[in-house]
């Protein structure tokens, strides 16, 4: 997240998109509201009429997984009608360099696509080089291969027309839509844009999320106060379990996890991941220091700073990696033999349940951490079950709740802020530091006590000296690092070194703990005062990285030093007294670390986005960082009611197709499956619902799975509000109460002069088959609604298609 929660407050338009802050996220909204009582306009655009839409300025509903071709229709519209900010764009982004001449784009698909691979060879997707191999840009905007021109010319099939065909959003909305939102293209004016699992569930998510960013870019609204873009997370710490490498493709701080075929030793490592240019050219002070903290005095310069030690990346089951989906796959094979949960339970969130249940069929052992009994933990008592053929060892752990606990949670903002112990753990509960430290104590002391234990080094010598009851601090400080010889705690991450001398578990983090007294922790600070009355409060805990509220926030302003909207200034260039006056902590070099003179905005102007090596954001993105192709391309969902109007690329073409017998998957159009469902989050009850369906008050607010039906569709089904229904989709099938009501419409959607109208339903996932409230009155019933999701996922990520599938609907 590029911004803060309090910083919507700043914007002059919010665009709410792929979330639901007034129901999901409610403290988010209070910031939403003061911006509008200030005058910003609020624009809501979801498939469903929402309560955020309820206090919505406009408000448009979309047919669900087309957001790019809003967005596509929302940049050709700003081009053509020159709103775009043409400072910012000519300075800030990579608008200006010109494109290899060999790429292309022909009906969906871009230069360098293998059919029989599924899979591209982005060699085409670069930057054009002179003699000294640097990128050629054209200052003018004019050379037809800059990526301004290209990014024109890609745009310009998303006409209104096209683009009311795909979204079912009318050609009128969508011209008012637009003309709102690219008023913040006017310098001096911010829109920020928000979103969450609406815009990230789907099997072209990170292509959603870049169309998102490029309507940002090119109303200059990155690194603003009121703008960039906010990822809207659906619990307090998914920021840092991010943070924390929680994800299987990095390890802590975003740097990629090594791979065993491309990084054989540690040299092969950080000459490979590491750019000749940008910030990121410190990334093996980062890395060396992060494995000194892993292995402490067994990390030397002679052992390559214990990098044997390190496991490394594989290519995962069919090639797939080892994110959720491959897992459960390889899982259901037989591959995987024992799971550990964690909070989390996948008897209800995961896609594709019966493929999940059948999956932890298999398991020879699972051990679930959790306040209470789960449906995960009880997997092999859900209805239908054969729980005699069913051998898995369950182990319950009882997990400490949240205000039994100490220690530092990140919010959606960056934000660092320590949360102290309310009460003591009830009965035999255990905080999940407790748990982690004691399964690292017991398996140092297996590997370490069994002469026959196959290479032990890694487990035995781990810098593992938390104590028997953990030290939340000593792990504190250990993320944000200190010098090996004298253990003193570092003052950030300038202060890590290559050379074995520092130790840090988190670059990122680094400044949080800078001190060894427990007064140092600044994500325990308080400091309510707020010096720019823009909601920083930078005595507020401790944003990463070094505390700095907005990213990119040089920005915010113009190539000269002066802010863009004065009255919103976070910086300002003197240039009579050549120096800087910060309000918050420079994301540019304006200082010159060994003379401590400031340096000119000129310089800093250059490199506006330090982390990336052209210093300039992305348009266009060169290289294969998106397996798709280096610009937002509409494909319809897997699973689609009507063949794509934008080319005869029907779906995204390298996504992970799974071809098991329990993955099956509607073809385009099938009569059995007719119409669209999509999934939500409400207030009452939390995620998978074991935190609240085992709540008396909560599950009597929210007691019984539903599904949200039009009117149009209920009088052709002949249902009532009330009944009760079932929904049917290829995979499995689920009863719910029909909630007939406004809220959902059907959409009008196809190629100009060839529309079909088509039926959307929408259903909470936070119901299953265990606990207080299962969702209905029948024991014999599952009422989680991923039973009819199916076992896709975006091609990069692989987060699970939730927000599209193919349903039917009929009466009990």
């Amino acid at each position: 997240m590029t911004n803060h929660w309090n910083d919507f407050a700043n914007s002059d338009c919010v665009m709410i998109i792929g979330c639901n802050p007034a129901e999901n996220h409610p403290i988010s909204f209070k910031w939403i509201t003061k911006a509008q009582d200030k005058g910003a306009k609020l624009i809501v655009i979801d498939p469903r009429f929402t309560r955020s839409a309820a206090k919505a300025d406009l408000y448009v509903r979309l047919r669900p997984g087309t957001d790019i071709a809003l967005m596509g229709g929302l940049i050709n519209y700003i081009i053509e009608n020159n709103l775009y900010h043409k400072d910012y764009v000519a300075n800030y982004t990579n608008a200006a360099f010109v494109v290899n001449k060999d790429f292309a784009f022909q009906d969906g698909l871009f230069s360098g696509f293998d059919k029989a691979k599924r899979a591209y060879n982005p060699e085409t997707w670069s930057y054009e080089l002179d003699a000294d191999k640097k990128p050629v840009t054209d200052p003018t905007l004019t050379n037809p291969r800059c990526v301004f021109q290209l990014l024109k010319n890609f745009y310009s099939r998303y006409t209104p027309e096209m683009v009311a065909g795909v979204t079912g959003v009318s050609k009128e909305q969508l011209l008012e839509l637009a003309a709102v939102y690219a008023a913040t293209g006017a310098p001096g004016k911010a829109g920020a844009l928000l979103y969450a699992m609406g815009g990230t569930q789907h099997t072209t998510g990170v292509q959603i999320i870049r169309g998102y960013t490029i309507l940002q870019q090119l109303l200059g609204n990155m690194g603003m106060p009121g703008g960039g873009i906010n990822a809207l997370r659906g619990e307090n710490n998914v920021q840092g379990s991010t943070d924390m490498a929680l994800l299987f493709n990095i390890v802590p701080g975003y740097m990629a996890i090594p791979s065993e075929a491309a990084h054989p030793t540690l040299k092969d490592y950080l000459d490979k991941e590491t750019p000749k240019a940008s910030f990121w050219i410190n990334k093996p002070k980062f890395f060396v220091s992060l494995l000194k903290a892993f292995w402490g005095e067994a990390a030397t310069p002679d052992n390559q700073f214990a990098y044997d030690y390190l496991p490394k990346i594989g290519k995962g089951y069919e090639g797939s990696g080892y994110s959720w989906i491959p897992l459960f796959e390889a899982m259901n094979e037989g591959s995987i033999k024992g799971m550990l949960v964690w909070g989390m339970n996948p008897a209800v969130s995961a896609p594709n349940l019966n493929q999940a249940y059948s999956a932890l069929d298999k398991l020879d052992w699972l051990a679930a951490f959790d306040l209470w009994e789960t449906d995960t933990s009880v997997f092999w008592k859900r209805p239908g079950a054969k729980t005699k053929d069913i051998k898995t060892e369950v182990f319950l752990f009882p997990a400490a709740d949240s205000m039994e606990k100490e220690g530092s949670v990140s919010n959606s903002g960056r934000w660092i802020q320590w949360r102290y112990q309310a009460v003591k753990p009830h009965g035999d509960a255990q905080s999940d530091l407790w748990y982690a430290n004691r399964l690292g104590l017991e398996l140092k002391k297996l590997y370490q006590d069994d002469p026959k234990a196959v290479c032990p080094d890694p487990i035995v010598r781990l810098n593992w000296n938390y104590g028997e009851s953990p030290d939340v601090h000593l792990v504190a400080k250990e993320i944000n690092g200190y010098t090996v010889a004298d253990k003193k705690q570092l003052a950030n991450f300038l202060g890590l070194k290559d050379d074995g001398s520092t130790a840090g578990g988190c670059w990122i983090y680094s400044g949080y703990y800078p001190g060894p007294d427990k007064k140092d922790n600044k994500a325990a600070a308080r400091d309510k005062k707020d010096p720019t009355g823009l909601g920083l409060y930078p005595g507020w805990a401790f944003a990463w990285p070094v505390n700095r509220r907005i990213i990119y926030n040089r920005c915010s302003l113009d190539p000269q030093g002066q802010p863009w909207n004065k009255d919103k200034a976070l910086f300002a260039w003197d240039p009579a007294a050549k120096t800087w006056k910060n309000f918050d902590v420079p994301d540019f070099k304006w200082i010159d670390p060994a003379t401590k003179v400031h340096v000119g905005p000129e310089e800093s102007a250059k490199a506006p986005f330090l982390m990336l090596p052209e210093g300039k954001s992305r348009l266009f993105v060169p290289g294969g960082l998106c397996k798709e192709g280096p610009l937002p391309e509409h494909y319809e969902a897997l699973e689609c009611p009507f063949v794509n109007p934008m080319s005869a690329q029907q779906s995204n073409p390298v996504m992970k197709v799974w071809k098991s017998e329990m993955d099956r998957v509607a073809q385009v159009g099938d009569p059995k499956y007719p119409i669209i469902a999509t999934t939500f989050r409400v207030t009452e009850h939390w995620q998978a619902g074991a935190m609240t369906r085992n709540l008396t008050w909560q599950a009597e607010m929210m007691p019984e799975m539903f599904v949200e039906i039009s009117l149009s569709l209920a009088k052709a089904k002949g249902i009532k509000a009330g009944d009760w229904v079932r929904v049917k989709s290829i995979r499995g099938e689920v009863m719910a109460r029909a909630n007939v009501t406004h809220r959902v419409a059907p959409f009008c959607c196809g190629k100009p002069g060839f529309s079909s109208t088509v039926e959307m339903v929408a259903l909470p996932w936070h119901f299953g088959f265990a606990g207080l409230t299962t969702g209905g009155p029948n024991p014999r019933e599952n009422y989680a609604a991923n039973q009819l999701a199916p076992m896709v996922g975006d091609a990069n990520t692989m987060i699970p298609e939730y927000k599209v599938f193919l349903v039917d609907v009929q009466k009990v």
